[in-house]
């Protein structure tokens, strides 16, 4: 996080060995190649108690005079504010799920298409998060851009997207990620990672580079359909700025601070 809570300008970012960065390390992470880096024994209880863990937010605040009219149009500004901060996979959200009896279960997915229909991401259906949609299809959608003090909150329902639409995305995936859709029954149980990779094997030997790979059946995308979008902006003293969209009865959109 960093400790002044700004918002990095994209001429702030920063390019090392392991990656991008918004600002370099906070004052309070370890340098690579430190003592905590090379031995974990090294740091001492109160560096390692989560309790005594605290950044310090000083950005400036979210008003409502700030909004653009849909949650859409302000998601697309804090996206792109995001990705030019230099932040690794900005579009990868905590997506939560819950089956029949509502018990919660969570997972990291990666955003792939939004526009004013909704959020999309793609998964194999028969996984767990697909087993729980089919059941129970009240979804929350977490993007938590800790590097620039900001979390967006989509919560709403989710539908299976067109096939159409799914086979359109599966052709822009690399051909290793397409094969990967086929060898891997997503959240089922695997004898051994041998056995994982000589599927893969096969798979490439059948579907050599080059070659068009066909879009599993069990494969595909969901769009999430927002009822709410809750714009999280860290502040000084934890008095957070909060403001939610809420969809209404005719498809327009209200705004309510909500006290952090």
């Amino acid at each position: 996080m960093l400790q002044d809570g700004r918002v990095p300008h994209a001429d702030d970012a920063t390019t090392t060995a392991g990656g991008p960065t918004a600002g370099g390390p906070a004052a309070s992470e370890p340098l690579p190649g430190g003592p905590a880096a090379d031995d974990p024994t090294a740091l001492d209880a109160t560096t390692l108690d989560p309790a005594a863990m605290r950044a310090h937010y000083r950005d400036e605040g979210l008003s409502e005079s700030d909004l653009a009219p849909d949650p859409f149009a302000q998601f697309a500004l804090w996206f792109a504010q995001a990705r030019a901060s230099g932040l690794h996979e900005p579009n990868a959200m905590v997506c939560s799920t819950a089956d029949e009896r509502g018990r919660p279960s969570s997972r990291t997915v990666l955003l792939k298409k939004y526009d004013e229909r909704g959020f999309v991401f793609f998964t194999n259906y028969g996984s767990r998060k697909g087993r729980e949609l089919d059941a129970n299809p009240y979804v929350s959608l977490l993007f938590p851009w800790h590097g620039i003090a900001r979390q967006v909150i989509v919560s709403g329902t989710a539908e299976r997207t067109g096939r159409d639409e799914t086979v359109a995305y599966f052709r822009t995936r690399p051909h290793g990620s397409q094969l990967g859709a086929w060898a891997s029954e997503q959240s089922s149980k695997v004898a051994s990672r041998k056995e994982l990779d000589a599927m893969f094997a096969r798979l490439a030997e059948r579907y050599p580079e080059g070659e068009d790979v066909p879009a599993p059946a069990q494969w595909g995308g969901y769009r999430v359909r927002p009822e709410t979008v809750e714009f999280w902006q860290g502040r000084e003293n934890r008095l957070h700025d909060r403001l939610r969209y809420s969809r209404t009865e005719d498809g327009g959109w209200t705004v309510a601070r909500l006290c952090p």
